[in-house]
């Protein structure tokens, strides 16, 4: 598995319905990819749930990492150039990954959590309590999908968490609003 993700920081007087409109007519293009268990296309919005500013990202889990970079070579990410320029493109390596027991419902929400891992901490426990806090996470009624990644130049933990409902606290994490899950891979998560 991969993850990744990228982000455009839009101008802060950008008309959001023209994000929307693109997700919505990008969104189902990615419905049927092959090697990908899902992708978010995500927004955050200046002045709500915290946004400084307006974002437009895509999230991706890869089933195969090799559809990853088929993708990051090819035409589909060449448009993403074309429109927005060339991103900074954030990677990790997937730890635990379940789909949720909302798995068939709509996800209007994703949550991306970060925590640093202590240079003494032993890696082992920690491996194994983000599997049992994801199972934890997964069981919730809500829950789409949930996954916990590691990134290896900041030595940090990052769990992302699809759901349908809003989470009540974020708790220091950073929420945004799905605007399509494209999720031909879901049913291949534990």
């Amino acid at each position: 598995m991969f993850a990744m993700q990228y982000s455009h920081r839009l101008p802060a007087d950008y008309d959001m319905q023209i994000i929307r409109q693109r997700a919505a007519r990008r969104g189902p293009l990615w419905d049927d990819t092959e090697g990908l268990a899902f992708k978010a296309f995500v927004s955050r919005e200046r002045g709500r749930h915290g946004a400084a500013g307006h974002i437009y990202a895509s999230v991706y889990l890869w089933l195969d990492a090799s559809a990853a970079a088929r993708f990051l070579m090819g035409e589909r990410f060449q448009s993403v150039i074309d429109s927005f320029g060339r991103p900074r493109v954030e990677t990790w390596l997937p730890l635990d990954a379940r789909a949720g027991a909302g798995g068939a419902g709509k996800a209007a929400w994703l949550l991306r959590e970060e925590h640093p891992l202590d240079a003494g901490a032993d890696r082992a426990t920690l491996y194994a309590a983000q599997a049992e806090a994801n199972r934890q996470r997964a069981a919730a009624a809500g829950t789409v999908a949930v996954w916990t990644a590691l990134d290896l130049d900041a030595w940090r933990l990052v769990r992302f968490t699809l759901s349908a409902d809003a989470p009540e606290a974020t708790d220091g994490g950073t929420l945004y609003e799905v605007l399509h899950l494209a999720r031909p891979g879901i049913g291949a998560l534990a």
